[in-house]
């Protein structure tokens, strides 16, 4: 009995390096930022006849609305609740998107932010893109609804409550990133939040999650909320599909947290990679671009 559970516990973690792409397709390309009516006209004008499988897109639940600087980016990865409207649309606009979109053969991949809300400096108000009112000083936000009681604040050892050192894997998983609130996903509480959110978007039609900054919460509590996630909706998948994972780690080498402590979890991005190519393009360290030359 013990081997049986050890085994189908595998074939589900395995499940989720699959990213369900359909017919033989393989690129995903990122959409950042793109509005949800624009990306369902993309998929059927030029996604789906040329053949790609899919879509990342930016994360689609109320964030905070940041005035200084005007509305960056970043105001996207700074959440106030689950409910699904962002700046890329509303809910009814995601569902008829992601609809849209599978049905000319490319996947969705949702960009999900479940390590923190906003930041502690975040202020009080209904400035968010649903006009949800909420309290970053007080750790309340009603729409959820999440307290001061599903926040790591008492559990980070530093005393600004920040991370203060990236070689202690304590702080930079239990302390706050940027200032950002970061939630309790030891708590059986906060991690069915988590994956209710999740799972409402996989019931809609998703194919699975980039999840971002993973590095900054437990394996173990990430493991525990991508089990409770719901099978890929049948209309569009097969039977028994596990949504695919792909995790935000960011590791250049030298700190105390390594990629492959996620690894059996999903995949995971390779941010060497890119450092390396960055050197070569701009010719820092001596480093050189080689490649072979074939004949015939």
């Amino acid at each position: 009995m013990k081997l049986l559970i050890l085994v189908s516990l595998f074939g589900l973690s395995l499940a989720q390096h699959n990213p369900q792409l359909k017919s033989g397709r393989t690129a995903i390309v990122h959409l950042f930022e793109w509005r949800w009516a624009d990306i369902a006209a993309e998929c059927e004008r030029f996604l789906g006849p040329n053949g790609f499988g899919g879509v990342q897109i930016s994360p689609p639940n109320d964030h905070i609305i940041v005035e200084s600087p005007w509305r960056p980016w970043w105001q996207r990865y700074q959440p106030i609740g689950y409910n699904l409207c962002s700046r890329s649309g509303n809910e009814a606009e995601l569902r008829d998107m992601i609809t849209r979109c599978n049905n000319v053969g490319v996947n969705i991949y949702v960009d999900a932010v479940i390590n923190h809300m906003c930041g502690s400096g975040g202020g009080e108000g209904t400035h968010s893109s649903c006009g949800s009112w909420f309290s970053a000083s007080k750790r309340d936000f009603p729409s959820v609804p999440y307290s001061s009681l599903d926040f790591n604040d008492n559990k980070c050892k530093t005393g600004s409550g920040e991370i203060e050192n990236y070689n202690d894997p304590y702080q930079v998983r239990d302390c706050r990133l940027v200032g950002l609130l970061d939630l309790a996903l030891e708590k059986e509480y906060v991690r069915g939040k988590v994956a209710g959110f999740m799972n409402k978007l996989i019931d809609m039609g998703v194919a699975g999650f980039r999840v971002d900054a993973c590095k900054h919460m437990w394996p173990g509590d990430l493991d525990n909320v991508y089990r409770r996630l719901n099978n890929l909706n049948t209309k569009w998948f097969p039977s028994g599909a596990r949504p695919f994972i792909f995790q935000e780690v960011i590791d250049l080498g030298g700190e105390a947290i390594s990629s492959n402590e996620y690894f059996s979890l999903g995949r995971v991005t390779e941010f060497k990679y890119g450092a390396k190519l960055g050197n070569v393009i701009r010719k820092w360290n001596g480093e050189k671009l080689c490649y072979t030359k074939y004949v015939g």
